[in-house]
């Protein structure tokens, strides 16, 4: 994988430096444990490096600074810049708990926004992560959440954040949770701001949570297993509906 660096100037450049060092190296560690386990063949040809201005406006419009682009991953290492990213989640509202939480993430969970980006690329996931993904991209998304947190932060961290994104989903409900978590698609991203495209991440992430450590005794397998059960037989519901989370959604 190529490390390419894409800044204004020599100063940006020098102030990332130092946490895109350690994301590199975390890296690899999480590569070799995806090939070893869950299927990894293929990785990216690159990571590029960049502002959070550059990212969304210049080489995409996504309003997230860490995506994939056919087989590019686009990353802002600026840890400052993701605590005001997740503070925006709120949009305004008083929160303290979480503001406060946002305030204090440290680089090891800006790492889990790289490591989802390597998961995709996992060849456990049936579709093709470029192509126009109209079902179960939830199930994607969700595992490449679950498995990015699950696999690199220690156990506090990781309860931490699935209380703090599953208050987010409870205050965000009402007004971002009224379709199905099967519309969650590539479109999610089109005239939508950030906390309505967060909102079906944090609800897919609490969703694969319900499966892997309630429905599968932490078997992460067995849920792949039924996905892919899923698509053998020809997708003949939703896959919501094939692994009957009617129930668990409406308890969100």
């Amino acid at each position: 994988m190529k490390q390419i660096f894409a800044y204004e100037n020599i100063e940006q450049y020098q102030n990332n430096i130092q946490p895109t060092q350690y994301f590199i190296e975390k890296l690899e560690i999480y590569r070799q444990l995806l090939e070893k386990e869950y299927e990894l063949h293929d990785i990216p040809k690159a990571i590029v490096w960049t502002s959070e201005e550059i990212a969304t406006n210049i080489f995409s419009t996504v309003p997230i600074p860490a995506y994939t682009n056919k087989d590019i991953i686009y990353m802002n290492p600026n840890l400052e810049d993701w605590r005001q990213l997740f503070s925006r989640q709120l949009e305004g509202l008083q929160h303290v708990e979480i503001e406060e939480y946002y305030k204090t993430i440290s680089n090891d969970h800006i790492f889990c926004i790289l490591a989802h980006e390597l998961t995709h690329h996992s060849d456990l996931f049936l579709d093709e992560f470029d192509d126009d993904r109209l079902d179960s991209i939830w199930f994607e998304e969700g595992m490449c959440e679950y498995l990015s947190k699950k696999l690199t932060l220690n156990e506090n961290q990781f309860d931490e954040v699935a209380k703090k994104e599953l208050e987010l989903i409870h205050l965000f409900k009402d007004k971002y949770g009224k379709h199905s978590l099967d519309d969650f698609g590539t479109g999610s991203y089109e005239a939508k701001n950030l906390t309505s495209i967060m909102y079906d991440y944090w609800r897919s992430f609490q969703t694969i949570k319900y499966l892997v450590e309630e429905r599968s005794n932490n078997n992460i397998h067995l849920v792949f297993e039924v996905y892919h059960r899923w698509d053998k037989e020809g997708r003949k519901v939703s896959l919501t509906q094939y692994f009957n989370l009617d129930n668990f959604l409406n308890s969100l």
